[in-house]
C-alpha cells in the first residue's frame, strides 16, 4: 500500500460507503422490506406499453450520456429538485412513469419510485431490469453514445470490465512504482464522495464525472502523452460508464481500482488491525 496515503487512514474513519458492490443474481430489490410498497414493471410489458409512459432514468448525467432508452427523461434520483422535476413532469405528460437506472441489482429505480410517491404521486413504477436488458432486447430503441441502434458487440461484456481491473494493493504499488512521466492516477469521485481528500496525494489529480470537459483534457494529455492511466472512483461501478469513453478514445493501456475506495479503505482497514 502507498506509504504517502498511511498517514491520512484515521481521516478516513468518518468515511463511509453504503452503496453495495455484491453482484447478487435476480432481482434482490423485490425482496427488501424497504420496498414492500413500490410496484414493478416488466421488460416486455414496459415495452409492450410504452407509449402509455414517461420513462425517467434517475442515473447521474454522465450515465444517460453514455448509453439510455431513447426518449427517455434524465431526473438523476440524487438531484436536488428531484421532487419537484418528477411532479412538474406529470403536470406536463399526465401519464404513468416508470424509473429506471442500471440494471437487477441497482436500487435507484426502487428509491425514486419510493420517493416520488412520498410526493404524493400515484401511478409510479420501478422498471428494475435496467438499461442493459433494455439495450439488448430492444437496440433500436436505445441510444449508445448519441447512436442508435445499439450494436450489442459494443456493449462492454464484464469480462472485457474485469481485464483492467486491479486490486486495491496492486493498483497502488503499480500506480507508485512507474515514472511519473509515463502514468496518470485520476480520482473521479464526486466532490462529497471525496470529501476532499485523495489517496494518492501530491501525485494524483481529481476531475469528477461532473466536470468532463476537465476530465476529458487529462484524457488526452494521457493518451498523447502515452501515459498509464490510473482511475479510481467510489465503489467501483462508475469507472464501468468511463470505459466507454476510453475505448472510444482508443486508448488500452488504463487501469481501475477493484471496488474503488471502498475497496482502498477496507484494505487500510484491514492492515491496521480494525477488521
Amino acid at each position: 500500500m502507498h506509504n504517502l496515503t498511511r498517514f491520512l487512514f484515521f481521516a478516513f474513519t468518518f468515511f463511509a460507503v453504503t452503496d453495495s458492490y455484491a453482484e447478487k443474481e435476480g432481482f434482490p430489490g423485490r425482496s427488501l422490506e424497504k420496498y414492500s410498497m413500490v410496484s414493478v414493471i416488466e421488460l416486455q410489458d414496459l415495452h409492450r406499453r410504452r407509449d402509455e409512459f414517461t420513462v425517467v432514468d434517475v442515473r447521474s448525467s454522465f450515465e444517460f450520456d453514455t448509453l439510455r432508452i431513447t426518449g427517455a427523461v434524465n431526473i438523476p434520483v440524487t438531484a436536488k429538485n428531484f421532487d419537484s422535476a418528477v411532479r412538474d413532469l406529470r403536470e406536463q405528460t399526465g401519464k404513468p412513469i416508470a424509473f429506471y437506472c442500471n440494471g437487477h441489482t441497482c436500487m435507484k429505480s426502487y428509491k425514486a419510485t419510493k420517493q416520488a410517491m412520498a410526493t404524493g404521486l400515484d401511478k409510479v413504477y420501478a422498471y428494475d431490469a435496467g438499461i442493459f436488458d433494455w439495450a439488448r432486447g430492444y437496440p433500436d430503441e436505445a441510444e449508445l453514445l448519441g447512436k442508435s441502434p445499439v450494436d450489442s458487440a459494443r456493449l462492454i461484456s464484464k469480462k472485457v470490465f474485469k481485464a483492467h481491473l486491479l486490486d486495491p494493493d496492486t493498483f497502488s504499488d503499480k500506480a507508485t512504482a512507474i515514472a511519473s512521466k509515463s502514468r496518470l492516477i485520476i480520482d473521479i469521485r464526486d466532490h462529497f464522495q471525496r470529501a476532499g481528500i485523495g489517496f494518492f496525494p501530491a501525485i494524483e489529480r481529481w476531475a469528477s464525472l461532473q466536470d468532463m470537459d476537465k476530465l476529458r483534457k487529462y484524457l488526452k494529455k494521457a493518451k498523447a502523452q502515452n501515459r498509464t492511466l490510473f482511475i479510481y472512483d467510489n465503489v467501483g461501478k462508475q469507472v464501468r460508464w468511463l470505459q466507454y469513453e476510453l475505448e472510444a478514445r482508443g486508448m488500452k493501456n488504463y487501469w481501475f481500482m477493484e471496488r474503488g475506495a471502498k475497496g482502498y479503505y477496507d484494505v487500510l482497514s484491514t492492515d491496521e488491525g480494525l477488521r
